[in-house]
């Protein structure tokens, strides 16, 4: 079949929220109290139709507490203007920040929705100027926004890509100096991290961003983990992963639990380090 059922009941993700944040997050929801470690980032992190993502995986391999603060399609400014979840990576032990795309947050060009990071909402006059032939009122997504932008213009389009990357390193920044407490950085995609980014497509996200950018980041952070989803794992496409016939397009995008499995081998040891021992 091309798709797995648990029974005729759908993967049950448990959605909660921590402290006054307006977030869902998957759950079981956990106490913030004691030694744990946080784990940030996108749809991955979430474990967008995984029955067992990254985090629940290391918490099963090491005991440690792991709290899930995936949020789908999530961009930096997504928990950078959330006191609540800042408080709770505040307090853990550790901080798993998986890399988010470059795309999906406000910039000098464009503006996204405060919390659906990847929804379009305005155009600034400046873009609009680079761009006078564009209707920017026919795009919801900015994916496919930053698809058409390509198309009109390769050169005008360069420019959205510098300032795109130019602002991502400025707000992870920002974030990591807000997380308070020590931050692995996750790369977590089917790609390794090179020295160009420019495809705004689901198949290399985090879209734009360089390994000259994580470089840029170093400083701040405890250590950098490359998991990038090997060919074999990659081969699995959806396999073990839960969804209905109306979600194949949307799971296939996305990687598979043996690209999970291999994050979390690559994180135990860290995790169970820092905060196990």
């Amino acid at each position: 079949m091309a798709y797995e059922k648990l029974g005729d009941v759908p993967l049950n993700y448990m959605p909660c929220r921590y402290g006054a944040s307006k977030l869902r997050f998957r759950g079981p929801r956990r106490r913030l109290s004691g030694r744990y470690a946080a784990f940030l980032g996108g749809t991955e992190t979430y474990g967008k139709f995984i029955a067992h993502p990254f985090p629940a995986l290391v918490e099963a391999r090491t005991g440690v507490k792991c709290v899930n603060l995936g949020w789908s399609n999530a961009g930096i400014d997504v928990f950078l203007h959330d006191p609540d979840i800042l408080a709770a990576a505040a307090r853990a032990q550790v901080t798993v920040l998986q890399v988010l795309p470059a795309q999906n947050m406000s910039n000098r060009f464009y503006s996204v929705h405060p919390r659906r990071n990847d929804r379009f909402v305005e155009a600034s006059p400046v873009l609009r100027s680079v761009y006078r032939e564009v209707d920017f009122t026919e795009f919801h997504f900015t994916r496919h926004m930053l698809h058409r932008l390509r198309a009109v213009s390769e050169e005008r389009f360069a420019l959205v890509r510098e300032e795109l990357q130019t602002a991502w390193v400025a707000r992870m920044k920002l974030l990591l100096h807000h997380l308070g407490s020590p931050v692995v950085l996750l790369w977590l995609s089917s790609h390794g991290p090179g020295e160009v980014a420019d495809q705004p497509s689901v198949s290399s996200d985090p879209a734009f961003v360089t390994a000259g950018m994580l470089e840029a980041l170093r400083p701040q952070v405890l250590q950098i983990i490359d998991a990038t989803a090997r060919p074999e794992a990659l081969a699995c496409g959806t396999d073990r992963m839960v969804f209905s016939q109306f979600e194949v397009a949307a799971a296939s995008e996305l990687l598979g639990p043996a690209a999970h499995e291999d994050a979390a081998e690559a994180l135990v040891p860290v995790i169970g380090e820092l905060v196990g021992g």
